[in-house]
C-alpha cells in the first residue's frame, strides 16, 4: 500500500504545516498579517518520496543539464573532425594559414641576407647575426600561429615558398642599407597582414583570435618597424664607405653585455 506524502505549508519563519493539522491562533494571524502584505513570502511545495525531493518554485537562471543539450548535440562523431573546434570561422582557419605562409616567406628572405652577408668577401658578420636571428624570429612565429591554429581545432595547411634573392648589393645605397630597407618593408608588409587577421577575426567576433593577435603580434611589430627604421636613417648617413664597417660591429656587439 502506497502513502501519499500531504501537501505541506512552508511558514514565513520557518514553520510548517501538514493539511490534516489545525492552525493556532497564532499561526492564523501570522498568515494574516504576513501573507496578505507579502504574498511572495509563503514558497507551496508537494513534498513527494521525501522531503529531500522538494523543488519550491523560484525563478530559474540556469539550467546547466538542459542548456548543455545542444552543445552536446554539436560535439562531432566523425574521427577526422576536431573535438575542439567552437566559433572559429572556416575564413578564420583560412587567413591563420595564410599567415603562416607569410612569416615563412619573411624568414626565407631574411635567411637569404644572412648567408649573404656571412659570405667570405662581405664579411659584415654583424649584419649576419642581425638577419639570422630575424629569420629565426619570423620561423618562430609561423610556428606560433600553427600551434593556435591546432588549438581551435583547425588544419594547418602549408603552402608554396618563394625563392629569395641571393644577391643585395646595390650601386648607389651599397648592400646594408638595401637589405636594411628591404627588412623595413617586409616589417611594415607583415604588420599589414596581421592587421588584415585582426579584421577577419572582428568580422566573425572571434574575441579570441583578436586577443591572440593583439597579445602576441602586434605591439611587438611596431617595435621591429621602430627599431629598423632608425638603423636605415643610420645607414643613409653613413654612406657605403668606413661607417659600414662601426655599423657592422654595433650589430656584432648588441646584446653582448646582456
Amino acid at each position: 500500500m502506497l502513502l501519499r506524502a500531504s501537501p505541506t505549508i512552508f511558514l514565513p519563519n520557518g514553520a510548517t504545516a501538514g493539511a490534516g493539522e489545525n492552525f493556532s491562533g497564532s499561526m492564523l494571524s501570522m498568515l494574516s498579517s504576513s501573507s496578505v502584505s507579502s504574498p511572495s513570502a509563503i514558497v507551496c511545495s508537494a513534498a513527494k518520496g521525501g522531503a529531500s525531493n522538494n523543488r519550491p518554485l523560484t525563478g530559474v537562471v540556469f539550467e546547466p543539464f538542459e542548456e548543455v543539450k545542444k552543445e552536446l548535440n554539436l560535439v562531432p562523431t566523425v574521427p577526422q573532425q576536431s573535438l575542439a573546434r567552437q566559433k572559429y570561422a572556416d575564413d578564420s582557419e583560412s587567413v591563420i594559414n595564410e599567415q603562416i605562409n607569410v612569416e615563412y616567406n619573411v624568414s626565407y628572405v631574411y635567411h637569404a641576407m644572412y648567408a649573404y652577408f656571412d659570405r667570405d668577401n662581405v664579411a659584415l658578420k654583424g649584419l649576419a647575426k642581425f638577419f639570422k636571428e630575424s629569420s629565426e624570429e619570423e620561423r618562430e612565429h609561423a610556428e606560433k600561429f600553427m600551434e593556435y591554429q591546432n588549438k581551435r581545432g583547425g588544419k594547418v595547411k602549408l603552402q608554396s615558398i618563394i625563392m629569395p634573392l641571393s644577391e643585395f648589393d646595390h650601386a648607389e645605397k651599397g648592400d646594408a642599407l638595401y637589405a636594411m630597407e628591404l627588412a623595413l618593408s617586409l616589417e611594415k608588409l607583415t604588420n599589414e597582414k596581421l592587421l588584415h587577421v585582426h579584421a577577419v577575426a572582428s568580422k566573425n567576433n572571434d574575441v579570441q583570435l583578436a586577443d591572440f593577435v593583439e597579445s602576441e603580434f602586434l605591439g611587438e611589430q611596431v617595435e621591429a618597424i621602430k627599431k629598423i627604421s632608425e638603423y636605415v636613417a643610420q645607414l643613409r648617413r653613413i654612406g657605403k664607405g668606413h661607417g659600414v664597417w662601426h655599423f657592422n660591429q654595433m650589430l656584432l656587439n648588441e646584446g653582448a653585455a646582456v
